[in-house]
């Protein structure tokens, strides 16, 4: 498992699964010839995405950023649909690091959409329970009101089955919220609605987890932006802001869905400085 030390922080990606969606729809109106020199597509024209949650590890407490794709939450037509490869092994990664999911403090949700949300819950015999029931799960409040009342949009990525056992564990914010030193979440909206960023801060060194509004490192235009995007002007507003600044300053930023890269620095030309590559079996 790949690690990152950001100053007190410990970061260390788990493995949550594999799918492969569409790259036109992951690129919206950046055409082909100029995304697929960035981020390869196969031949049905889909690219892989890690749904790989993030471990931070801070005195003494464990956070995990995202959940995972869950295990035997798909039905095979979803699985087909979305080009799942592999389910989470999400409790095998802890193990290895001498971790129960039990021992999780706290679920950071940039937003709640299947694939960030579906590792939330897992199945007891017949009944789904809570993933990890000694978390505060924190999103933002707009997005917890609409996974529970999707829209006409929403409601083919806002599933019950991932909201409805965790509801006495989910502690939603509005606008930011600190929630350790070292941490805090930010509510942008873009990609949906409640959409929100991670910031890290520690002994001077500082990263961004963009979530879905950079979910690969080959997104860093501000205009590349996702057919999948509710209101994707809010997704460029956002990233011609923080995008600049992130490069000057050279702050890691961290992925969730990058098959390439766990973390990385660009300088203000855009170049590569420093980089936590997947180690690819």
């Amino acid at each position: 498992m790949e690690q990152l030390k950001l100053g007190k922080l410990t970061l260390t990606w788990l493995d949550g699964g594999v799918t492969h969606l569409d790259g036109g729809a992951m690129f919206g109106v950046v055409p082909k010839p100029l995304w697929s020199r960035k981020y390869p597509c196969n031949d049905n024209n889909q690219i892989e995405l890690r749904t790989d949650p993030i471990l931070v590890q801070t005195a003494g407490l464990n956070l995990l950023i995202e959940s995972g794709i869950g295990y035997n939450k798909l039905t095979e037509k979803q699985k087909r649909n979305f080009g799942v490869t592999q389910e989470s092994r999400l409790e095998a990664s802890l193990a290895e690091l001498g971790l129960k999911p039990e021992d999780i403090d706290y679920v950071l949700l940039t937003h709640l959409h299947f694939d960030h949300a579906c590792g939330l819950t897992k199945w007891e015999g017949d009944k789904l329970v809570p993933a990890f029931p000694n978390a505060k799960h924190i999103v933002s409040q707009v997005e917890w009101d609409e996974m529970r009342q999707p829209n006409i949009r929403s409601q083919n990525t806002y599933w019950k089955i991932n909201w409805e056992a965790v509801l006495g564990l989910v502690v939603p914010f509005q606008g930011e919220m600190k929630v350790t030193e070292g941490i805090t979440m930010v509510h942008t909206g873009g990609h949906s609605a409640g959409h929100a960023v991670i910031l890290y801060e520690s002994e001077g060194e500082k990263g961004i987890h963009f979530g879905d509004l950079m979910p690969t490192h080959a997104h860093q235009n501000p205009l590349w932006v996702m057919a999948y995007d509710d209101y994707p002007m809010d997704s460029i507003f956002f990233k011609q802001e923080w995008v600049p600044k992130v490069m000057k300053e050279e702050w890691w930023l961290t992925f969730y869905h990058d098959k390439d890269y766990r973390a990385l620095k660009w300088n203000k030309t855009g170049e590569i400085v420093a980089a936590v590559k997947r180690e690819k079996s």
